[in-house]
């Protein structure tokens, strides 16, 4: 298994962009899924809290299924601001998003399993090696948006045994609607009814929806069990402070789900050892109480994370006479866009005949790097990206743009 495990592509890309920037190239880096801590800092009141449980001796192991008053504080949470209603005890707390998913894959699913999920989506494809699953890759279009409807899904699920949805969606930064959503939860419920009468497996959805406060203007999120209350026991949650607080290096998350799947996948994780620093779930505890300072924080962020993707979404739909196309920010932190180039040459006469030339010459040409969307799942000859505004400054996106600008002027037919 670890032998055929497929390393990362973005941190490839990562890496090719550290070495050009450590010989002095000018780069402008748009593809890691995080935060610089410089433009996005987190809470104060969270950092301040932090250092209070570390002065006051929180550095022993945590319970195993997360501190009595974070689990409590995080159900109180979901409920004023999701309408979510799990109790403490349906409430799995760990080192950030990623264990929880590896937990529910290892709790839900057996060797051979299928694993049902549309691409691009992040890293389901990676969870199914290490289980031993069967990945069930469901293409989508971006006249959907990059979402999933019910109609593309409804074929697979009949022998699958976990459905991995998330929205909003890493990485396009778009998300389900009301009505999509309720389509596909009346497929899956449909097919656990039918699971009932012959006694087989149940069909299990996991919703990631760790991006879930960061949407922009009247975009709505929507979940399976609001929609669909008969989905509760089949429906595992992951979500965190990672994204919504630009706390991916506090490391607290949390899933929720029935309390039988949640007390397995806490028993896996307590072997693994994967928790969340105990000073940093009393922190995030008292935090995730301070409703007057997590609104004021979210308004704040929200709004310097839709300017840098709107003022991003507005220039860059003016190169479509480039071969640019570019989807309207909905949520996250992420921008998707196309770049057609597929039969142009570069200024010196090389051929842009795939994906991975058409990256290489952005990045070389007009130090843009961003992630293609292969590195989700996608096909290779997708021409389809994600550009993440985690670490951008303002300032320089007309920079930017222009050199971007002339190289795709560089390039002919």
């Amino acid at each position: 298994m670890a032998e055929s495990l497929i390393g990362s592509e973005i941190i490839r890309l990562a890496g090719e962009i550290n070495e050009r920037l450590a010989r002095g190239e000018r780069i402008y880096n748009f593809t890691i899924g995080d935060f610089d801590p410089a433009i996005f800092a987190i809470p104060s009141e969270l950092r301040d809290g932090i250092q209070r449980a570390y002065a006051q001796g929180h550095t022993n192991y945590p319970a195993a299924n997360g501190i009595a008053p974070l689990r409590g504080a995080v159900r109180d949470f979901l409920k004023k601001y999701q309408g979510l209603d799990y109790a403490a005890d349906e409430i799995l707390i760990a080192g950030g998003a990623r264990p929880l998913i590896y937990a529910t894959f290892l709790t839900l699913l057996d060797a051979g399993d299928k694993v049902v999920f549309p691409v691009p989506s992040w890293n389901n494809n990676h969870y199914c090696h290490l289980v031993g699953a069967q990945a069930v890759y469901v293409e989508t279009q971006a006249e959907t948006m990059f979402m999933p409807t019910a109609a593309q899904l409804e074929p697979y699920l009949a022998d699958a045994q976990m459905l991995a949805l998330c929205s909003p969606l890493n990485p396009t930064g778009t998300v389900f609607t009301r009505e999509q959503l309720a389509e596909i939860c009346q497929v899956v419920l449909a097919e656990n009814e039918r699971r009932q009468t012959d006694g087989r497996k149940p069909l299990y959805l996991m919703y990631d929806q760790i991006y879930w406060v960061l949407t922009f203007g009247d975009t709505e999120h929507v979940d399976p069990v609001s929609l669909v209350p008969a989905l509760r026991p089949y429906t595992v949650y992951i979500d965190g402070l990672s994204k919504a607080f630009a706390a991916t290096g506090v490391r607290v998350g949390w899933a929720m789900g029935d309390k039988a799947i949640i007390s397995r996948m806490q028993a896996i994780l307590s072997h693994i050892g994967a928790w969340s620093p105990k000073a940093e779930q009393a922190a995030s505890a008292e935090y995730l109480r301070n409703y007057s300072a997590i609104d004021s924080y979210l308004a704040d962020f929200k709004a310097a994370l839709q300017l840098r993707l709107r003022t991003l979404y507005d220039k860059l739909r003016t190169l479509a006479d480039f071969g640019v196309e570019v989807l309207e920010p909905k949520a996250a932190i992420y921008l998707t866009l196309r770049f057609n180039l597929l039969g142009r040459s570069t200024p010196s006469g090389e051929l842009l005949d795939s994906s991975a030339k058409i990256t290489a010459y952005l990045l070389q040409a007009a130090g843009l790097a961003i992630v293609p969307f292969y590195a989700f799942g996608a096909g290779r000859d997708s021409t389809w990206y994600r550009l993440s505004v985690g670490t951008c400054k303002t300032e320089e996106i007309d920079e930017m743009y222009g050199r971007l600008r002339a190289a795709l002027e560089g390039t002919r037919r």
